[in-house]
């Protein structure tokens, strides 16, 4: 199984990313996927999640309003659009899959995890 992260970079305030993981080796309409991010110093936090057909979706009081999470299941892929992007969300961002939650929210449930993508928003 292989999360594949993609789209960060170096942004200022209010600008916008968007993240992409293409997943490979499971079959991904089994599994609930969604993004956590992890900033120097912190523990890794939830960000968002999405159900395994779309139709649910959930996200961190600290980004709601300003991100958006997708998938597309032609393209076994995920995406994350941020917008109105802080120097608070810098952090480096992990794709993850979980086949037993409706929705991953708790990292200790994520079956496989994607090797992450630095986010560096500066002020």
């Amino acid at each position: 199984v292989q999360l594949q992260a993609s789209g960060g970079g170096l942004v200022q305030a209010g600008g916008s990313l968007r993240l992409s993981c293409a997943a490979s080796g499971l079959t991904f309409t089994s599994y609930s996927m969604g993004w956590f991010r992890q900033a120097p110093g912190k523990e890794r936090e939830f960000v968002s999640a999405i159900s395994r057909g779309g139709g649910w979706t959930k996200y961190a009081d600290s980004v709601k309003g300003r991100f958006t999470i997708s998938r597309d299941i032609r393209k076994n892929a995920v995406y994350l659009q941020m917008n109105s992007l802080s120097p608070e969300d810098t952090a480096v961002y992990f794709c993850a899959a979980d086949r037993r939650s409706s929705l991953v929210v708790d990292a200790i449930r994520v079956d496989f995890w994607g090797q992450g993508t630095k986010v560096t928003v500066s002020s």
